[in-house]
């Protein structure tokens, strides 16, 4: 008989066991809807956590983004400048609001957006007649981009600055949280995000009317009478009130989680130092990483590859996945324009994201590194 091994997955939902108190108390209110105590509390609780004066609660990060291009002036003719290492929900929300993309490959000592690079491409944009109308690095895997360089970048030229932080909850950059470098900053709660509310997303600003604004164009851009009256256009982006009570739990529990995930990050960098061909994704010199997804480089000189290694550890039941694939490389994105571009196709190359949630025992993590060395040379 053949005895199928516990699957292992790549970030699944770590539940604080608290959440369903929380669920308990929005039902007991009967608020079963965007609006409600959890929510308030939830964005009140995030404010507390990243440093941000308001928040918002919204449906996804991708509509967090959606809202900010929108307020942030972003239209048709415009240009907006995004990492090319990402995942697609970071610029999608430019074809919404009908302005271009451009690019930008990352910094291979951090492998977020390259300061210089984003340098020339603004000149690149402008050369070329057009607007920049935003630029929005990615925090990517977990790790802050340079803010203080590419924020010295924007202001010279007037442009603002979004940050897309959907994988970086509880990460710092100089001592400050993820996003505090923007004018504006995403983050996801998605159910294999660092913490959840099964679906969600978060905007965040110090300016008032920018999170006031987006609030009403989260509710369908009703205006105040008592019938419903629209001036403007608007969407359905608001946050639950019951996945808001979900994110009160995992917020008692994100400092442990961070905590959880760096020591997962530093038994593979052990594990692996040694090991020809092999390399961990650097951590950046003025902050700490969360490790969201702890991402191994596999060179020629390993004697194997990310697929071999993929493939084997999937032979074991045991979840990884390729590192993003660069948007200047995605077919729906053929005719956008790159600056740079080697780096981040190199990552693809070479990279694979390991099992890195919170829940891993010890046991899976020696599990994880054993089907691995196995196929090394």
């Amino acid at each position: 008989m053949t005895v199928t091994k516990d699957r292992i997955f790549l970030s699944p939902p770590h539940m604080s066991g608290q959440e369903l108190e929380f669920i308990k108390e929005a039902f007991a209110s009967n608020y079963i809807a965007p609006v409600g105590p959890q929510l308030t509390r939830f964005e009140k609780e995030f404010c507390r956590l990243t440093g941000f004066a308001h928040c918002l609660g919204v449906s996804s990060g991708t509509a967090a983004i959606h809202l900010a291009l929108r307020l942030m002036g972003v239209g048709p003719g415009d240009v907006v400048i995004a990492s090319t290492l990402t995942f697609i929900g970071s610029v999608t929300p430019v074809t919404f609001v009908g302005a271009d993309l451009h690019f930008v490959d990352c910094d291979p000592a951090t492998w977020n957006m390259d300061p210089a690079l984003l340098r020339e491409a603004i000149n690149t944009v402008h050369a070329s007649g057009k607007r920049v109308g935003a630029v929005i690095p990615t925090d990517l895997y977990g790790q802050c981009s340079d803010y203080d360089a590419l924020r010295t970048i924007c202001n010279n030229h007037q442009i603002p600055l979004l940050i897309d932080a959907a994988e970086a909850v509880g990460a710092t950059y100089k001592g400050n949280h993820a996003g505090r470098g923007g004018d504006a900053a995403v983050y996801s709660f998605n159910g294999n995000k660092i913490i959840t509310t099964s679906g969600g997303g978060m905007l965040a600003s110090d300016n008032l009317d920018f999170i006031e604004e987006a609030r009403r164009l989260s509710q369908q851009a009703r205006d105040d009478a008592p019938h419903y009256e629209h001036t403007t256009i608007g969407y359905n982006y608001r946050m639950s009130n019951v996945a808001a009570a979900i994110g009160l739990g995992q917020m008692t529990v994100v400092d442990s989680f961070v905590t959880r995930l760096r020591e997962i990050y530093r038994f593979y960098q052990k594990e692996f130092e040694s090991l020809p061909g092999f390399s961990l994704m650097p951590e950046a010199e003025y902050g700490e990483s969360t490790h969201w997804l702890t991402v191994m480089l596999v060179d020629e000189t390993s004697g194997t590859d990310p697929e071999t290694i993929r493939l084997a550890l999937e032979a074991e039941n045991i979840e990884s996945r390729p590192v993003w694939k660069p948007m200047h490389l995605q077919p729906v994105f053929t005719n956008v324009p790159c600056t740079g571009g080697p780096v981040s196709e190199k990552l693809f190359e070479q990279g694979l994201c390991l099992p890195s949630g919170s829940a891993l025992t010890e046991a899976d993590l020696e599990r994880i590194v054993r089907v691995i060395k196995s196929v090394a040379r």
